[in-house]
């Protein structure tokens, strides 16, 4: 583990489930950093709006900061975070903590609020939320759940503190920073760049980013609150309101187990069994509902977040060979060790193993994908084009299986067919920068630069670069085979861009 991933590790644990510190904008157990890749503008709650009430915390927040400058707060530090590879870019875990997430949050009265919800590559047991509705998700604190309904109790106390603003209350203290300034000060804390580069800017960026922390830090009353609202999230999305409480207490015996390597700050906000009680009690004020069952994805998504964030040259076979021969037989481990046979080489073997699980359980889309993917590393290309397009006429317009097509036909020398089905799906879904870079990968291979050029724009911008994004436009334009719609389309987004710039110039004229 390199220094600076560390200091990561040291400073999200800080944020997590029991603390309640603001770094980076970070919660504990925080609020979560949304890409616009896949924000979800929620509606009101299916139950109605008296569905979960939430406590009138008044408008001064709204006042000094608003929900525009939250957002671009939040969507800077999840940038920084992508630049540092701390986001974990796999289309399955992400797509899976998405519709979890957004379960829970259509619950909250907040019909303009936007989520996004991440993976974080980091295996330090927290969860962070940042302005903006961004609510990232260590890697290591998914391992540690035992079922969906704690996962979810992350999620949902980390939506309590970005419906009850309390971000924004905590921002509002710093509210003479700039939001660039604020958020590079923020990302330096959460992602350790502090220690990188120059040392003495180093040491000043720890410096005002530690200051930042204690002035901004959440208070046990607002902790509280988070627990009290998600609880009350939980059970309105149908999920068993003591997830948080029993996922509190893992927390309580993990930091029993490992006290000598947690950070200070997480010292600071133990898990109180105060707060365990606290939460079953609230949990069984709420009207009794039919038990939680948790779906396939779940228990199989942690196994491939097992696999995936596994180290390059660990063999986890032998792992998933123990469990089954201690009777550990369950879909989810012969799922992971098909991914740990892929992932070891064994392709064909993964794809056979994948087969056989696919037949049993045909409406899992997982299983479709992965097959996919076994087949085309075995070489078997034809059989692996096939397994998509079955996959997607049962599934149409699915972000993973689209990408996951796509990807294979770029494979196969069909740029054309996989550039048409990514601009299909994501007319009807919001990409990831990663996504959007694909998109314009399968436009360049498919001979359309102008295209190319265009979304390599959008993907620049997604990234929070506007000046690349105007240059990549410039050579758009400039292609000669464009068509009338496209040339319009094109200036359209130039002039968009340009006018955003000269409103920021003029701001910062005006304060000068």
């Amino acid at each position: 583990m390199t220094l600076r991933h560390r200091r990561l590790c040291a400073v999200t644990a800080a944020c997590s489930f029991a603390v309640a510190s603001f770094v980076t904008g970070a919660v504990a157990f925080g609020q979560g950093a949304q890409p616009n890749a896949n924000a979800v503008t929620l509606g009101p709650s299916p139950l109605g709006p008296s569905a979960v009430n939430l406590p009138d915390m008044g408008s001064t927040a709204n006042v000094l900061i608003s929900r525009a400058d939250e957002y671009q707060i939040g969507r800077m530090i999840l940038h920084n975070l992508r630049n540092e590879n701390q986001v974990l870019e796999d289309p399955e875990a992400t797509e899976y903590m998405q519709n979890l997430g957004s379960r829970l949050g259509a619950q909250a009265q907040e019909g303009t609020q936007q989520f996004t919800f991440f993976v974080v590559r980091d295996k330090a047991v927290n969860a962070f939320a940042v302005p903006g509705g961004f609510i990232g998700t260590n890697y290591g604190l998914i391992l540690l759940t035992n079922n969906e309904s704690e996962l979810a109790g992350v999620l949902a106390h980390e939506i309590g503190h970005v419906v009850q603003r309390h971000i924004a209350r905590a921002v509002q203290a710093q509210s003479r920073q700039s939001l660039p300034l604020m958020a590079a000060l923020l990302g330096a804390v959460l992602i350790g760049m502090a220690g990188g580069g120059d040392a003495a800017m180093g040491m000043i960026a720890m410096a005002q980013g530690t200051a930042m922390q204690q002035q901004i830090n959440f208070t046990r009353m607002e902790e509280a609150e988070a627990d009290r609202v998600g609880i009350s999230f939980l059970s309105a999305a149908s999920f068993d309101p003591n997830g948080m409480a029993a996922f509190f207490s893992a927390m309580g015996r993990e930091e029993g187990v490992q006290l000598y390597t947690i950070p200070d700050m997480l010292k600071n906000h133990p898990v109180t069994t105060a707060r365990i009680a606290e939460a079953r009690a609230r949990a069984a004020q709420l009207p009794a509902k039919t038990s939680h069952v948790d779906p396939p994805s779940y228990s199989m998504i942690r196994e491939r977040l097992r696999v995936l964030t596994s180290e390059p040259e660990a063999d986890l076979r032998p792992y998933y060979a123990r469990l089954r021969s201690n009777g550990v037989d369950t879909l989810a481990t012969r799922y992971g060790a098909a991914l740990a046979s892929l992932k070891a080489g064994d392709a064909a073997g993964a794809a056979q193993a994948l087969r056989v699980m696919l037949s049993a359980n045909p409406d899992i889309t997982l299983l479709h994908s992965a097959l996919g993917e076994a087949q085309m590393a075995a070489g078997q290309q034809d059989e692996a084009l096939k397994t998509f397009a079955h996959a997607i006429e049962l599934s149409p317009r699915n972000v993973p299986l689209t990408v996951r097509y796509a990807e294979a036909l770029l494979k196969a020398n069909r740029a054309q067919q996989a550039h048409q089905m990514l601009l299909d799906l994501f007319n009807n879904a919001v990409p990831t920068p990663e996504q959007i870079r694909l998109t314009a990968l399968t436009a360049s291979s498919a001979g359309d630069t102008g295209d190319a050029y265009y979304y390599m724009a959008e993907y620049h911008i997604s990234s929070g670069d506007l000046m690349l994004a105007t240059q990549q436009l410039d050579l758009a334009l400039a292609e000669p085979r464009l068509t009338e719609i496209q040339r319009k389309r094109f200036l359209a987004r130039r002039e968009e861009i340009r006018g955003y710039l000269r409103e920021q110039r003029e701001q910062r004229g005006g304060k000068s």
